[in-house]
């Protein structure tokens, strides 16, 4: 990867090419009602039209799940505070990292993910998961079954994007051009995955799980899965992973999966499947939309930018990279010649040892203070005392060395699809 300027884009430090679109800065000060929250999920000529308040033309060229521009902020990023929107269709917004300080990420500042449009109906006494594929005793649960079943638990867990850091890719990766936001770690609670599915008996061809939702394509089709990833088994039956039907205490946010999701730590989030309503367990590798071809895969290689890799040659992302984020000072800050600095680190399935921070480019490090996860698959934070020499412009850079002895880098290769990129968080500060 090759950095070849500098924008700021809603307090940020962005490295990109000119070319790149920047993105829009949609500051939501304050939570639409619940009847207006629908308004993305509904396509009515007529509702849509009395809501612009005039009659529209060329209605019928409007698209499935369409959001008119003029009503588009309060709706889509309704219940959310200060993300940045990157795509309306599907809906996906980050969170600056300034707005991810707090070690439990709120309901409100958690990125949002879409690969299609959201369900309709997300009523959760109706909502029924059904279980099936090679297993023993096939099972259609509703939200009360697991709550009565099975022990119910709840843990702080990382979701990142894999393609978090997108737009930072020279020559740029198409995609979202996500910078640093699409990740969060929030309390879940729910069941785990793993007592469901020994409930239902795994057999012993079983490989990998497949995970449904209830979002449709967003061509309209209802014969169409916008997306359909699964994990090995090996992964669905460990501690962590989560079928989850509350995140912070309350009722899950509909643009976060509302009623049921999938909360999977340390690997792609799209493997957390939305509007949960199926698991089937396979005796092969899932194969449904966005597993196959270049989709959340990277080169078995290194390969040099912008060269074309054939698709066989692709392998499916697992744990994600170690990585760290500055969340205090926000970049662009004035700070005094002394100043806190803080944020989190997190390793995929692993556990950070420790983070380092630079004043100096890079010339010499300083160790942070960093706390153990407060569970498996938990962010774990990072503080550190910093005193500048003499006023200026100074960058903090921050970090993270795993427990496997791998630390992140300055900078990491470039790949086709603009995932993984876990190349140092670096914040410009003006000291006086």
């Amino acid at each position: 990867m090759s950095v070849v300027n500098e924008k700021k884009y809603s307090k940020q430090l962005m490295f990109t090419d000119e070319s790149q679109n920047s993105s829009l800065q949609l500051p939501i000060d304050e939570i639409v009602d619940n009847d207006r929250r629908g308004f993305l999920k509904r396509t009515g000529v007529a509702t849509i039209a009395a809501m612009v308040g005039t009659s529209i033309p060329f209605q019928h060229n409007l698209p499935i799940g369409f959001v008119p521009a003029a009503l588009a902020q309060g709706n889509i990023l309704s219940g959310k505070d200060g993300l940045t929107l990157l795509n309306d269709r599907p809906v996906n917004a980050e969170t600056p990292p300034e707005l991810l300080d707090d070690g439990i990420t709120p309901t409100n500042r958690h990125f949002i993910r879409n690969n299609g449009i959201p369900p309709e109906d997300i009523d959760p006494k109706t909502w029924t998961l059904t279980i099936d594929g090679f297993v023993d005793n096939p099972m259609t649960l509703t939200i009360a079954d697991l709550r009565d079943q099975f022990d119910v638990v709840t843990m702080a867990l990382t979701l990142e994007c894999g393609g978090n850091g997108r737009g930072f890719f020279n020559p740029p990766a198409k995609g979202n051009q996500w910078t640093y936001g699409a990740v969060a770690c929030s309390n879940w609670t729910g069941v785990r995955l793993k007592d469901v599915l020994k409930k239902a008996g795994v057999q012993s061809t079983v490989i990998y799980t497949a995970h449904y939702g209830a979002d449709g394509h967003l061509s309209g089709d209802p014969d169409k899965l916008p997306i359909s990833r699964g994990i090995p088994i090996e992964k669905a039956m460990t501690e962590n992973v989560l079928i989850a039907f509350e995140m912070n205490g309350d009722a899950l946010h509909p643009m976060n999966g509302a009623p049921l999701r999938l909360v999977v730590p340390g690997w792609p989030a799209s493997t957390a499947q939305k509007w949960l309503k199926r698991i089937e367990l396979r005796d092969q590798v899932h194969d449904g939309p966005k597993m196959t071809g270049k989709a959340y895969r990277v080169p078995a290689y290194k390969v040099s930018p912008g060269q074309d890799v054939p698709e066989e040659d692709f392998v499916i992302i697992e744990r994600m990279p170690v990585k760290s984020l500055v969340t205090f000072p926000a970049n662009d800050s004035n700070v005094g010649l002394q100043s806190d600095v803080r944020g989190h680190a997190w390793s995929g399935d692993r556990t950070v040892d420790k983070v380092e921070i630079s004043i100096d480019f890079g010339a010499t490090w300083m160790q942070a203070e960093l706390d153990k996860p407060v569970n498996s698959g938990a962010w774990q934070n990072w503080r550190a005392n910093v005193r500048f020499p003499q006023s200026g412009y100074y960058e903090v850079w921050a970090r993270a060395t795993d427990n496997e002895g791998v630390m992140q880098p300055f900078a990491i290769d470039w790949n086709p699809k603009g995932y993984l990129n876990n190349t140092m968080h670096r914040v410009g500060l003006r000291v006086s």
